[in-house]
């Protein structure tokens, strides 16, 4: 079992939070079999609110997938209540937005796409289902008459005990 932590790091344009939309918040990954080291080639989704049991004991997974070059079952967990925001103070450094408990497999990329949820500053207005999937994010809030915006994403994988 090696737990990975999901990082990024972005510049905010009078947003004072940025963050997940919830339970069904799909985070998109690449793998990497610990097995034989293949890498997935297509994307696929994490998502708290889909599960499957496992075949020990009474967790639950939240991915699963079998290696296409070496047949080996894989799986992942969202480590529960690790899901966290970033913000204007955590700017131009990296932070951990979810922790992941992988089995066999390990996320090797990370796609922001759709379904976050933005707020900007000064009790502005929050943005529901925000798309990142071009690499940023631009708005207008009329609430506190400003642009909005997030840009320069960035993302990184740590391993952490």
């Amino acid at each position: 079992m090696v737990k990975v932590a999901l990082q990024i790091k972005a510049t905010l344009e009078n947003v004072e939070e940025l963050k997940p939309s919830g339970p069904d918040f799909r985070w998109y990954l690449k793998f990497t079999c610990g097995n034989c080291g293949e890498v997935s080639e297509k994307w696929n989704y994490v998502s708290e609110s889909e599960s499957t049991p496992s075949k020990r004991g009474n967790a639950v997974n939240h991915f699963v997938s079998k290696c296409k070059l070496c047949l080996r079952e894989n799986t992942m967990t969202i480590i529960e209540d690790s899901s966290r925001s970033y913000t204007t103070d955590d700017q131009g450094k990296f932070k951990t937005l979810a922790i992941f408990d992988c089995r066999g497999i390990e996320p090797s990329d990370f796609s922001a796409r759709e379904g976050w949820v933005a707020k900007a500053i000064d009790g502005g207005k929050e943005f529901k289902d925000v798309d990142l999937s071009e690499g940023e994010w631009a708005d207008y809030c009329e609430k506190i008459a400003n642009p909005v915006g997030i840009y320069e994403i960035e993302h990184r994988f740590e391993k952490i005990k």
